[in-house]
C-alpha cells in the first residue's frame, strides 16, 4: 500500500514547475505569509489578495518555513491530506459497511483522475475537499450511531472547509442537515456550535478589522455571489457541463457508473445519504454561472462508497472490471494530448499517441481480472486492477510532467534568465505564464512597455513565452 501511495501521489511531484493561474498565485501568497509573519490578510507582491480564505495558504506558509524547495512547498502539503483522507475514509467506511467495501471505495477513490490529479496541484479543491467530506462523513457516524459526539468533530471539520473555500461547505453540508432533521436536541447541543465557531470567526472577524468593508464586497460578493449568478470572475458554462467532467473524473472506473441507477441499492438510508450527497452538490454547481471541474471534487468520495456498495453487491462483475482496465489503452494518448491542450485548449489539440507494449500490457492484465473475477477472487482481480492503474499513472508521469514543464510552466524560461534577471522586461505574455514567472522571481519582472531592458520574454500565440 505505501508503494502505491507514493507513486500515486508523490513520485514526480517536482517533475514540472507550477502550472496555470492559480497554482502559482496561491503559491506566492502562501510563501509571502511566511516571509511576512502576516497569517490574516493575504498579500499577492505587495497587494491584499481576498479571492480565497487562507487555510491552503497557511499550509504552503508552513511548508516554506521548512524550505522545502519551490514545488514542493506548496504542493506537498496537499498530497499529505489527500494520503491522510484516503486513510480516513477507509476507516470510516470500515465502520459503516464492512472492511470489503471500504477497500473497494477507497482503491477507486485514490486512483481516480480527479483524485490524482487535484492531489498534485496547489489549489483549495483537495483541502475543501478533505475538511469537507471528513465532516460528511463523521456526519454519517452520528445518523446511522445516534452518538451526538461525533457533531463536534464534524463541527471542526465543517469549520476548516469553510476557512479552506468560503461559504461554499455550508451549501453542500445541507443534505446532512436534512437527513438530521428529525434529531434537533442534538442541532441544539451548544458544543459543536463553539467549536464551529471557534475554529472559523478569528480569521473572519480579524481579516474584517484589519481590511474593513474592502474584504467583504471582494471576499463575499465579488467572489461569492457574482460568481454563483452571473460568472463574472470566470468562464461561463452550459447547465450540462459538469455531466461530463464527473465521468471523465471518475476515470478508468466510470463503467462503475452503471450499477449506481439500480434502485434497489439504496434501500438503505445511509446509502440514500451519500446519493443525496451527490446528486445535491452536482445540481448545485450546474446551476451556478462560474463552471471549473475541481469544483466536483468534494462529490466524488460519496459516489466511489456507493460504487463500492454496487460491486459488493454484484455477483460477478466481469466486464465491468474488464471495461475498467480497457479504458486505461486510451492513457498514451491522453498522456500525449494532454500538454498541448492545456496550452492551446482541447478543442484545437490533435490527437496522438500509441503504444503497443502499453496496449499489450492492459489487455494481458484484463484477461488476468476476467479470469479471477469468474472464479471468485474478487480481490486479486481488484488488485490486479489497481497495480495495473498505479503502473499507467507512472507512465503518464514519466510521459507528461516533463513536457508540462516545457510547454506549461514558466519554471524553464526563469532557469534561462535567472541570473541576470535586472536585464529582463516582460512583453505581452499570457496572465497564467505572468502569474507562473513571477512565482519563480519573486519579485515581478519589469513590463517592457513600462521599462525596456535589453532581454525581452514574448508569446507567441499557441506558443511557450521565449527569451528575445
Amino acid at each position: 500500500m505505501l508503494a502505491a501511495l507514493y507513486f500515486l501521489f508523490v513520485f514526480g511531484l517536482t517533475d514540472a514547475g507550477l502550472i496555470g493561474p492559480d497554482e502559482p498565485r496561491y503559491a506566492s501568497i502562501g510563501r509571502e505569509m511566511a516571509r511576512s509573519g502576516d497569517w490574516v490578510t493575504p498579500h499577492l507582491w505587495g497587494q491584499p489578495w481576498f479571492e480565497k480564505p487562507p487555510l491552503l495558504y497557511w499550509m504552503i506558509a508552513a511548508a516554506n518555513m521548512l524550505d522545502l524547495g519551490e514545488e514542493l512547498a506548496p504542493r506537498l502539503p496537499v498530497v499529505l491530506a489527500s494520503i491522510v483522507f484516503l486513510l480516513l475514509y477507509y476507516f470510516l467506511l470500515r465502520a459503516e459497511f464492512g472492511a470489503r467495501v471500504a477497500l473497494f471505495a477507497a482503491a477507486m477513490l485514490g486512483t481516480s483522475a480527479a483524485w490524482v490529479a487535484f492531489s498534485q496541484v496547489a489549489v483549495t479543491d483537495m483541502p475543501m475537499t478533505v475538511a469537507f467530506s471528513s465532516a460528511m462523513l463523521l456526519g454519517l457516524r452520528w445518523l446511522s450511531s445516534g452518538d451526538r459526539r461525533w457533531l463536534v468533530g464534524v463541527a471542526f471539520l465543517l469549520g476548516l472547509a469553510v476557512l479552506a473555500k468560503g461559504l461554499v461547505p455550508l451549501v453542500l453540508f445541507l443534505p446532512l442537515v436534512w437527513a438530521g432533521r428529525r434529531r434537533l436536541k442534538d442541532w441544539l447541543w451548544p458544543l459543536p456550535w463553539v467549536v464551529f465557531l471557534a475554529t472559523v470567526a478569528p480569521w473572519y472577524v480579524l481579516c474584517y478589522w484589519r481590511n474593513g468593508d474592502a474584504f467583504l464586497q471582494e471576499f463575499f460578493w465579488r467572489h461569492h455571489f457574482a460568481r454563483f449568478t452571473s460568472g463574472e470572475t470566470l468562464h461561463p458554462q452550459p447547465f450540462w457541463f459538469y455531466v461530463p467532467v464527473l465521468l471523465a473524473g471518475l476515470y478508468p472506473w466510470i463503467p462503475m457508473a452503471l450499477p449506481l441507477f439500480r434502485k434497489s441499492l439504496y434501500a438503505d438510508p445511509r446509502r440514500r445519504f451519500l446519493l443525496v450527497w451527490a446528486v445535491f452538490g452536482l445540481l448545485f454547481f450546474s446551476a451556478s454561472a462560474g463552471k471549473l471541474p475541481g469544483y466536483l471534487l468534494p462529490l466524488f468520495p460519496a459516489l466511489t462508497a456507493l460504487a463500492a456498495l454496487a460491486l459488493d453487491e454484484i455477483k460477478n462483475a466481469r466486464w465491468l472490471l474488464v471495461a475498467c482496465c480497457l479504458l486505461l489503452l486510451l492513457l498514451p494518448t491522453i498522456s500525449a494530448t494532454l500538454p498541448r491542450a492545456l496550452m492551446e485548449g482541447l478543442s484545437r489539440s490533435r490527437v496522438t499517441g500509441w503504444h503497443w507494449a502499453f496496449a499489450v500490457t492492459v489487455c494481458l492484465a484484463a484477461v488476468c481480472v476476467s479470469w479471477l473475477e469468474n472464479k471468485g477472487k474478487r480481490h486479486a482481480a481488484m488488485h490486479i486492477l489497481l497495480a495495473l492503474v498505479v503502473f499507467s499513472v507512472v507512465y503518464v508521469k514519466v510521459k507528461t510532467l516533463p513536457l508540462l514543464d516545457d510547454l506549461v510552466s514558466a519554471r524553464p524560461v526563469w532557469q534561462k534568465i535567472s541570473k541576470k534577471s535586472a536585464e529582463v522586461c516582460v512583453d505581452n505574455i499570457g496572465r497564467s505564464w505572468r502569474y507562473s514567472l513571477n512565482y519563480y522571481s519573486v519579485t515581478p519582472l519589469a513590463e517592457c512597455s513600462e521599462s525596456p531592458r535589453p532581454i525581452r520574454i514574448e508569446q507567441l500565440p499557441d506558443s511557450p513565452p521565449a527569451v528575445k
